[in-house]
């Protein structure tokens, strides 16, 4: 081989060991960029209909915790149009498992509607935590899986208005319940919370129909009941904003001073509502941190993946004139 050949053959060889260098070194650049977050898992927290004042105060304060613990996960907030767009809600989970989240916390729109696609998810390798609205638990187990729910006492947060609401009433007295979607563990537990309030004071549930969260149905329906049923002396809403819808048909009907509203949420609406005598009473089950009780229990869960993960309940506690004041 002549010298030229050979000084063309050198150079080939150099730039061929150039070219896998950089290519070498772009792969350690990417990988020294995954490497900061590949310890971090992505949460994906999936709402109801954010344009109810519960649900974004919840993904306010889940952002909020993530801000505070950047360092510990990254963060993907969802939510749905209204309360009924299940289909929505099914799409969300399949998107952020196709994106490739690592944990799911879900308030479910429908109790049962979302446990497939749940279950993809949980066997796709997806950590699950339920929070708000208990998944149905025969559901559950006809899947053959299992969600930790992570949320509050319903039933024991609706009695507990109603029975402030029964101490205002005289047995005997007739009152009215708007309910939440009647598929959604909530509604059904705000529901027989109120029954069992009632029942014990002797007071008459003379009307119930689903309003299905919605402050505009509730307030088309409460208008119709209040004409149907003129002695009621309270309407029970199963969430704040159908809480408000009775208030407006309360007022509407001149029935301010004859009928007592009570609801459930605690928004900053109806937290106004009462201090000006509009609204009894609500339950305040801390929206703000319910998301990040969920998102903490699957931190939790990702960190020990070999214990049995356990339902969690948190805190709801009855809100009045008198709280408020303090």
């Amino acid at each position: 081989m002549n010298r030229r050949s050979l000084l063309l053959l050198l150079a080939a060889l150099l730039s061929g060991c150039s070219s896998e260098s950089g290519t070498r070194s772009n792969l350690a650049g990417n990988a020294g960029a995954q490497g900061e977050t590949a310890g971090k898992p992505r949460i994906a927290l999936i709402m109801k209909s954010l344009a109810n004042e519960f649900f974004s105060t919840m993904a306010d304060g889940a952002k909020a915790h993530q801000n505070e613990h950047s360092e510990e996960y990254e963060l993907i907030v969802n939510g749905i149009k209204d309360e009924r767009d299940l289909s929505r809600q099914v799409a969300l989970v399949d998107e952020m498992v196709a994106s490739g989240v690592d944990a799911i916390v879900i308030a479910p729109a429908d109790s049962k509607a979302l446990v497939p696609a749940l279950r993809k998810a949980q066997r796709a390798g997806v950590t699950i935590v339920n929070i708000d609205n208990r998944l149905d638990s025969g559901v559950l187990d006809q899947e053959g899986i299992s969600i930790p729910f992570v949320g509050p006492d319903n039933k024991a947060g609706a009695q507990a208005v109603a029975g402030y609401l029964a101490d205002k009433l005289a047995t005997g007295d007739e009152v009215l319940v708007l309910e939440g979607i009647r598929t959604s563990f909530n509604a059904q537990q705000r529901h027989e919370g109120f029954k069992a309030a009632m029942e014990a004071a002797g007071i008459q549930i003379v009307d119930s129909q689903s309003a299905e969260w919605e402050m505009s149905q509730a307030n088309t329906i409460a208008s119709s009941m209040l004409s149907e049923h003129p002695s009621a002396k309270a309407i029970l809403a199963a969430n704040d904003s159908m809480a408000l819808g009775a208030m407006a048909a309360v007022k509407s009907a001149g029935k301010t001073e004859d009928v007592l509203v009570v609801g459930f949420d605690n928004i900053t609406a109806v937290q106004q509502a009462i201090r000006d005598g509009k609204i009894l009473a609500t339950a305040d089950q801390h929206g703000d941190q319910l998301a990040v009780y969920g998102i903490e229990a699957a931190l939790e869960m990702m960190r020990n993946p070999d214990q049995e993960p356990a339902d969690v309940e948190t805190p709801v506690d009855l809100i009045m004139a008198e709280s408020l004041s303090q």
